[in-house]
């Protein structure tokens, strides 16, 4: 079996022009993660840059931050926090909001999701403009966790959003575009 590098990764995902409107590719994760291998690496990677850090939760922004947020807490042997879209957990929960290109969202944790001073990652697929990430890492802060770092399988480089995330720890990407 060849060893995957992250360029043979890089070439498992899928780029689909003109989705979800004329001018965007979209960088598909999903033929990614049907090969086994190549998902292992994925998370394998994604760990590997946090071994050295203490980390109690990983907080996997939905949907696909659950992906790869999931195994890596069952690797890294900590709890893992879902971050929703509003009105998706069923008790108390607390918001943050984030603007968009047009309009406005938020997202949401359960209120005592975090033990204050706990350790937390977030986790993600794609860094595009960081809005979503930042609001994530806000939400960390209010619910009383210290952020280790914010880590993507895809950041996509010139939107920038890294840029909004300098107070959030150590941010990591697998694969530039």
């Amino acid at each position: 079996m060849e060893t995957l590098t992250i360029e043979n990764v890089k070439d498992k995902i899928r780029a689909v022009p003109d989705f979800p409107k004329k001018g965007i590719i979209f960088r598909d994760i999903t033929t990614g993660l049907k090969d086994a291998q190549t998902l292992q690496v994925m998370v394998d990677y994604l760990c590997d840059q946090y071994k050295d850090c203490k980390i109690d939760y990983i907080a996997g922004i939905e949907s696909r931050g659950f992906i790869f947020g999931m195994p890596m807490a069952y690797k890294m042997n900590c709890g893992f926090i879902p971050v929703r879209k509003p009105n998706k957990l069923p008790a108390e929960t607390i918001k943050e909001s984030y603007d968009l290109e047009y309009g406005s969202d938020s997202i949401e944790i359960h209120a005592d999701a975090i033990e204050p001073g706990a350790n937390v990652l977030v986790v993600d697929d794609l860094l595009a403009t960081g809005g979503t990430a930042k609001a994530a890492c806000n939400l960390v802060r209010k619910a009383g966790g210290e952020l280790v770092g914010a880590a993507f399988l895809i950041e996509l480089a010139g939107l920038n959003g890294r840029d909004k995330l300098t107070d959030c720890g150590k941010v990591v990407s697998m694969l530039q575009y």
